[in-house]
């Protein structure tokens, strides 16, 4: 869980890796959250003072994870460190001073503050703390917030240097008192005009606690994978693959994968052997992922994660099952294709002006047949120069749902009123013909 709130919370990404010991599970599992956050990551080799240093081997692990270091022709910033002895510290400050200028990391200090609680705890003699981490805006001593769903007032202040302060700008980590209870880690904090606001805020928050309905979240499923895209919130599909063996992993992941395609991407945020754990139905909440587990099981605590955050857990004993699942439900993403019909073609032979009304179109329908509310392509001169709607459309006086082929009929369109005489509508009709996904292979 740090892990997961640290990548959503930073800019960047500082890796400590040892040169002795290489790449460990944990440093897989971080690398895992950056990833999902889209946070860039900044690679420091550590220990590189010792006897057994092996810098070369780290950086073709981490090559292996994607991280491909800039002198080995990749994009990943790497520096080599030793905490110990104090060496190379000063680069790895300015690398990550550089990577912040070139990603123009700015914010406002001109504002009220906002942040993320990172810690929260009971201590003796002081009550209840909390450390925050200032993303924009100023936090003032006396202060009134909301951290999470409490109400509080900034007593006072302690930088990371354990020095009281009056003010922590943007970026800047505090420990604050003052605190009516204690805030969960990676609860938002905000500040308010007054102490009244934080109040109602809070109690209106506690309010939706009570009620089960204050992460307000909606998961992605497999089920309504199709209407999360059409709201616009999904523009790409993650998915967490665990099995039983390594090799069925990787099978899948190499099946799925090849299911992307221009307008849709899958991508696979971890795909490894082993029952289903709780840091995978982490990963899934800070990506809004798919877990997909073939001949596995989540662990019980795993589980009741799982069920409090609504993160699903699809099981598999068949690899072409899962594919045929996820090929479905990207094909329920993608944009429909329009197919135009022709269904008639009506030639315009008298123009009248109605006063209020508009211009109607005396017509002949030479074939096929005319619909209300249908749509038209203008064509004159075999030039097609305006598609719009029938608004109206009348046989003599009475109102017609739709005239055919060798009748005279009276046409008004909804925005087009430069209709002339020899102008030929061609009525269509608009379908949606669902897309398949084409293989990459």
């Amino acid at each position: 869980m740090m892990r997961a709130r640290g990548a959503q919370i930073t800019d960047i990404v500082v890796l400590v890796v040892a040169a002795n010991d290489g790449v460990m599970p944990q440093t897989k599992e971080a690398i895992d959250h950056a990833k999902a956050a889209k946070v860039p990551i900044i690679v420091a080799i550590n220990k590189i003072d010792l006897p057994e240093a092996n810098i070369d081997h780290v950086k073709q692990q981490l090559s292996d994870l994607g991280l491909l270091p800039e002198d080995w022709g990749g994009s990943t910033l790497y520096c080599e460190i030793s905490a110990l002895k104090k060496l190379g510290i000063d680069n790895l400050l300015d690398t990550i001073l550089l990577q912040a200028e070139m990603l123009e990391l700015t914010a406002n200090p001109d504002t009220r503050a906002e942040g993320k609680i990172l810690e929260s705890r009971i201590d003796q003699g002081r009550g209840i703390v909390a450390t925050v981490i200032i993303e924009r805006g100023t936090l003032h001593q006396g202060d009134n917030f909301v951290a999470g769903i409490y109400p509080g007032k900034v007593r006072a202040m302690v930088d990371d240097h354990g020095n009281r302060i009056s003010e922590a700008g943007p970026a800047t980590p505090v420990e604050i008192i003052g605190l009516s209870d204690i805030p969960g880690a990676g609860d938002p904090f905000q500040v308010t005009e007054n102490e009244k606001q934080a109040r109602q805020v809070g109690t209106k928050r506690q309010e939706l606690e009570r009620l089960g309905a204050a992460k307000n979240v909606k998961k992605v499923t497999l089920d309504n994978i199709f209407d999360t895209m059409k709201e616009g919130s999904v523009q790409e599909l993650n998915v967490i693959i665990k099995g039983d063996v390594q090799g069925s992993v990787e099978a899948v992941q190499n099946s799925l994968e090849k299911l992307s395609n221009d307008e849709i991407r899958l991508n696979v945020l971890r795909a490894s052997a082993g029952a289903i754990i709780e840091d995978d139905i982490n990963l899934a909440i800070a990506s809004q992922a798919l877990v997909l587990g073939f001949n596995v099981r989540p662990t019980p605590k795993a589980q009741a994660l799982a069920d409090y955050e609504k993160i699903e857990i699809r099981k598999y004993n068949i690899i072409y099952d899962a594919i045929d699942d996820i090929r479905a439900a990207m094909e329920g993403m993608l944009t429909p294709e329009r197919k135009e019909t022709v269904i008639g073609k009506v030639e315009v032979r008298e123009i009248f002006r109605v006063p209020k009304i508009g211009v109607i179109a005396g017509s002949y329908v030479l074939d096929g047949k005319v619909k209300r509310n249908a749509l038209v392509n203008v064509v004159r001169d075999s030039i097609q120069i305006k598609t719009d709607k029938i608004s109206s459309l009348k046989r003599f006086k009475d109102d017609a749902r739709e005239v055919a082929a060798g009748f005279e009929c009276g046409v008004g369109l909804e925005n087009f009123q430069d209709l002339s005489v020899g102008d030929i509508l061609e009525v269509i009709e608009v379908t949606e013909v669902a897309k398949k996904l084409k293989s990459n292979e």
